[in-house]
């Protein structure tokens, strides 16, 4: 399948914030597990959700003494997450995830 860059761009952001907010990969760790994107991928994804006007930030875990934390969305800003629902197996096709 040929895919541009901005279209497999688009799709790792919004499988990236799709991921966080269903609580299957809250974490860098969990989303280079379950995706097999680079850890660097992974960070700079996240990063990158701002500019999709998706709020997404580190929330750290009560009474944790170190950076011990989870990723949350907080607003899907224009995106429509039933979208993403109604078409993960394309995206996940699109990226070549499992």
């Amino acid at each position: 399948m040929d895919v541009s860059k901005t279209k497999s761009s688009f799709y790792r952001r919004l499988y990236v914030a799709w991921l966080i907010d269903s609580g299957q990969a809250g974490t860098v760790p969990a989303l280079v597990e379950v995706t097999g994107m680079p850890r660097r991928t992974a960070q700079d994804t996240i990063a990158a959700l701002a500019d999709l006007d998706i709020v997404c930030e580190f929330e750290q875990r009560e009474g944790a003494r170190n950076q011990a934390g989870d990723y949350r969305i907080h607003d899907w800003g224009a995106i429509d997450k039933a979208w993403i629902e109604r078409n993960l197996v394309t995206i996940r096709q699109v990226l070549a995830y499992p």
